[in-house]
């Protein structure tokens, strides 16, 4: 039991390194060093922000899966195309700001594409209106990703098509989710999509801030692109 608890110590405290970064570069730098070891420790943490992605996405899709593209914001090394190829999806393209973290994506043999980018740096480097499934997973969230972000998700999305999200609901991050969910809400009100499900999660993985302890919470949003 002792190795698992060191285990789950040195996860945490790599995290609330990287809390300390506060430039773009120096965030990058951090996910590169991270990119060996991030599946591992994703998995002490009991991360299960990408698999209940997955599953919400596939409840609501009823289309042609193995023909669907799938573009995966923030893709990291695979996780969520890994859950997605589960459910049937088989194509997907890949952004991320990390060069480390995109050469495991691009080992997993999952993606078609994959692109480098640091959002909200730049446009994302896709073809608007191209996409059946636009997924961003774990970086919504403060310090990471602008909340602006979003319109460049729907922007991605074919009308019709299905846009997925994720955040925390834990302390430190609930100044951006609100922020977030008024932009959501913001965007529902502009007729450029619609919210189909919105899920609240108690455990969403374990916690690693000084202020909490067991497990801290999160939410899942998916949206769908009006045909205008």
């Amino acid at each position: 039991m002792e190795a698992v608890t060191n285990t789950f110590e040195s996860v945490k405290a790599a995290i609330l390194s990287a809390h300390e970064s506060t430039t773009s570069v120096e965030k990058v730098n951090f996910y590169n060093s991270w990119a060996e070891n991030y599946d591992q420790d994703v998995a002490v943490l009991d991360y299960r922000a990408p698999s209940l992605a997955a599953n919400i996405i596939s409840s609501h899709f009823s289309s042609d899966r193995e023909a669907a593209v799938v573009l995966d914001v923030a893709c990291g090394t695979g996780l969520v195309a890994k859950q997605m190829k589960r459910h049937g999806f088989g194509h997907f393209m890949g952004i991320d700001g990390s060069e480390a973290m995109l050469k495991l994506a691009r080992e997993s043999g999952l993606y078609q594409d994959l692109k480098q980018s640091l959002l909200g740096e730049g446009p994302l480097p896709v073809q608007w209106g191209l996409f059946d499934v636009v997924m961003i997973v774990g970086a919504l969230s403060v310090g990471h990703v602008p909340v602006r972000v979003v319109r460049e998700l729907c922007e991605s999305t074919k009308p019709g098509g299905y846009i997925c999200m994720t955040t925390r609901s834990n302390h430190d991050n609930v100044e951006y989710k609100a922020a977030l969910e008024r932009e959501l809400k913001q965007m529902e009100d502009e007729g450029l999509w619609t919210c189909v499900e919105v899920a609240e999660v108690e455990d969403w993985e374990r916690a690693v801030s000084q202020q909490e302890d067991g497990y801290i919470a999160g939410a899942v949003y998916l949206y769908k692109k009006l045909k205008l």
